[in-house]
C-alpha cells in the first residue's frame, strides 16, 4: 500500500483556494496541490481499487481516470470562479467517471466525506430503479434494512414533491417515498484527522462493504 496520507496543508491549500482564485496564486502554490493532495489522492484511489479487488467489489478507479480535476467549467455557469474548493475522486465498475454506481471519495475544508450510490441518474436509469423498486420489494425493503444495519440511510436531498408519472398506482408508503427518489446515495463523513493517516484508507473500504447492499440491488436494476 501507498497511500500515507494527504498532506499537512491539503485543507488549507483549499480554504486557501476559495479566497484567492486566481491563476497567479494557484500557479505560485501549485507545489502543494501536486504533492499534498493529488499525488495522494491518487495513492489512495489506487490502495482503495486494490483493497476491493481483493474483497471482490468491482469498484475500480486509477490515478488518471479517477481523480476529478481542479479547474471548473464555466462555460455554462454564472460562477465564474475558476477553481472548485474540494478535491474528489470517483470508483465504479469501469474505472471511469462515466458509469453508475459508484463510490466517490470528497476532500473539503467544509466536511470530509464518502459517498456511494446513483447521483443524479440519467432518466432511463432512474426509470430502472423505480421500476425494480416497484417489482421487487421485497429485495428494496432488505436492502434498506441492510443499510440501516450499517447505520447507512439513503440522502432526503434527491426527491420529488410528487409521483412520477407512470407510478400513481403505487400507495405503499415506504415504496412511495422511494419512487420518489431522483437520486440514491449514501454516505458516511471521514474524519479530518484521518486525511493525513493509512487509515483512511481502510475507513473507506470499509464504507463500501456496507454500502454493497445498495450497490448491488441498483446493479441488478440497471443491467
Amino acid at each position: 500500500m501507498s497511500f500515507k496520507g494527504l498532506g499537512p496543508q491539503a485543507l488549507p491549500f483549499l480554504k486557501a483556494l476559495a479566497f484567492h482564485q486566481t491563476k497567479d496564486w494557484f500557479e505560485a502554490n501549485r507545489a502543494i496541490y501536486e504533492t499534498e493532495i493529488k499525488g495522494p489522492l491518487g495513492d489512495l484511489v489506487e490502495d482503495v481499487s486494490a483493497a476491493l479487488a481483493a474483497a471482490k467489489i468491482p469498484l475500480r478507479g486509477d490515478r488518471k481516470k479517477a481523480l476529478f480535476r481542479l479547474h471548473r467549467d464555466t462555460r455554462f455557469s454564472k460562477d465564474k470562479s475558476p477553481y472548485k474548493t474540494n478535491a474528489g475522486a470517483v470508483l465504479n465498475r469501469d474505472g471511469t467517471k462515466g458509469t453508475g454506481g459508484m463510490l466517490y471519495i470528497h476532500v473539503d475544508p467544509a466536511g470530509c466525506f464518502a459517498a456511494a450510490g446513483w447521483y443524479m441518474p440519467e432518466p432511463g436509469t432512474l426509470a430502472k430503479l423505480r421500476a425494480a423498486i416497484v417489482r421487487t420489494p421485497k429485495a428494496y425493503g432488505a436492502m434498506e434494512a441492510a443499510l440501516a444495519e450499517a447505520k447507512l440511510k439513503l440522502s432526503d436531498d434527491y426527491t420529488l414533491k410528487r409521483t412520477p408519472r407512470g407510478f400513481e398506482q403505487v400507495s405503499d408508503p415506504g415504496l412511495l417515498v422511494a419512487v420518489k427518489r431522483t437520486g440514491f446515495v449514501v454516505s458516511r463523513p471521514l474524519e479530518d484527522a484521518d486525511l493525513a493517516r493509512p487509515v483512511l484508507a481502510a475507513r473507506i473500504v470499509a464504507f463500501a462493504k456496507d454500502a454493497l447492499p445498495l450497490l448491488q440491488f441498483g446493479w441488478k436494476a440497471t443491467a
